[in-house]
């Protein structure tokens, strides 16, 4: 079962260990960064579902650095908590304004932490990561069926790769994904393939989509890679 990725943006080692520990005994992959350049570097190389982020850091402030995440649209909708000692409310509604989802002020319970992180979780990820069946923008895909239909009931018939592609970014709507990640979560770590091979099996899945009038959910983003279009949520 595939587990949520949480990146922890923390200068302090203490914390970032503190934080670490509680959600991997709730059975969450984390990831660690020191700053804001590094955390951008861990989020070009790893699937991350939410990012734990500090307001205090050095070179570049959390609050900056969600800044230029909002620009971004491989970045536009990742979930970010913001970590904080500042409690002024104008403080707060600078980190809202900023585009983060909650603020956690320290110092603060690792209990909470924790219900803030699964309620963001929740409202991000309604379906959660390994829901066997997913219904967006007019396509329903079963899983354990291995079966994609419209909201017409027409079955959709996919091939092995597109399917799994299609799983993949369903999965994840909004979301962009780089080629190299694709390839990665797609087909495999270990498996060395030319990373136009993608936009191959793109093609394919757009093709099987069009006669249904569906292909414009699997959107191109001219130097970042694919997503899938969430239309309900646009």
């Amino acid at each position: 079962m595939e587990k949520f990725s949480i990146l922890v943006v923390d200068d302090e080692a203490a914390i970032r260990e503190m934080i670490r520990m509680t959600l991997v005994r709730e059975e969450y992959e984390v990831i660690e960064a020191e700053t804001a350049e590094e955390a951008k570097a861990q989020l070009n190389k790893e699937i991350v579902h939410l990012v734990l982020l500090d307001w205090m850091l050095p070179s570049m402030s959390g609050i900056d650095f969600a800044k230029s995440l909002r620009t971004e649209t491989a970045y536009q909708y990742l979930p970010i908590i913001m970590l904080t000692a500042k409690t002024e409310e104008h403080d707060k509604l600078s980190g809202f304004e900023a585009g983060i989802d909650d603020y956690i002020t320290k110092p603060f319970s690792l209990k909470e932490m924790l219900a803030r992180v699964q309620s963001v979780l929740r409202r991000s990820y309604p379906s959660g990561l390994d829901t066997d069946t997913i219904s967006l923008s007019g396509l329903t895909l079963s899983q354990s069926k291995h079966k994609v239909y419209t909201k017409a009931n027409e079955d959709i018939h996919l091939g092995p790769t597109e399917f799994r592609l299609l799983h993949f970014l369903m999965s994840r709507p909004d979301r962009v994904f780089s080629r190299d990640q694709l390839l990665d979560f797609v087909w495999g770590e270990n498996i060395y393939v030319d990373e136009r091979t993608v936009d191959v099996h793109i093609r394919r899945l757009r093709k099987a989509l069009s006669p249904h009038h569906l292909d414009s959910v699997i959107r191109t983003v001219r130097g970042s890679g694919y997503s899938f279009v969430n239309q309900a949520a646009e």
